[in-house]
């Protein structure tokens, strides 16, 4: 088995409903290692940007603002990443069906997601989909400085006479 990398967002109903503890608890079986955090104001562009290949559903700005918290009173979101043997379809086993109500009840999505009456579903986690989107992700989400452990090649970059890495 690969080790891989995946990025996990815990979504701002989860923080608004302060399940992150209960959500990482689930995270934890999946014996994997989080190499890098952070709490997010997600911006629109930053969630336009995450959710580029849904651009043009009818669902599109629904998702954006949910994401970026317009739905829940709260902008935060806690980005994660894990690293690991086969982490992408570990985290994605854990996290269970995009809807709610399809999903193993044991799963994070079975045991805290829902369906809005006007259809919308709260699902309180991101996971990367397949590697590809993995690395989209996690570059988009996180700079080389906040990853502890290095997982995509970087490039040095001097700005205003500082030197920074950045993803090659």
């Amino acid at each position: 088995m690969a080790i891989e990398q995946t990025l996990v967002l815990i979504k701002p109903d989860a923080i608004k409903k302060s399940l992150t503890g209960h959500i990482l608890t689930h995270l934890a079986r999946a014996d994997l290692e989080i190499v890098a955090a952070r709490m997010v104001r997600v911006e629109k562009t930053l969630a336009e940007e995450h959710y580029i290949a849904l651009k043009g559903q009818p669902f599109f700005e629904e998702l954006i603002d949910y994401i970026t918290g317009r739905l829940h009173a709260c902008t935060k979101v806690l980005a994660l990443v894990y690293s690991g043997e086969n982490a992408i379809q570990k985290v994605r086993v854990l996290c269970g069906a995009t809807n709610p109500e399809e999903a193993d009840p044991t799963s994070i999505r079975g045991a805290y997601g829902r369906i809005t009456t006007k259809g919308v579903f709260e699902n309180v986690i991101h996971a990367s989909a397949d590697p590809r989107d993995a690395e989209r992700e996690i570059k988009l989400w996180f700079t080389p400085e906040d990853v502890l452990d290095p997982i995509y090649p970087v490039k040095e970059q001097v700005w205003n006479g500082i030197k920074t890495r950045v993803w090659a």
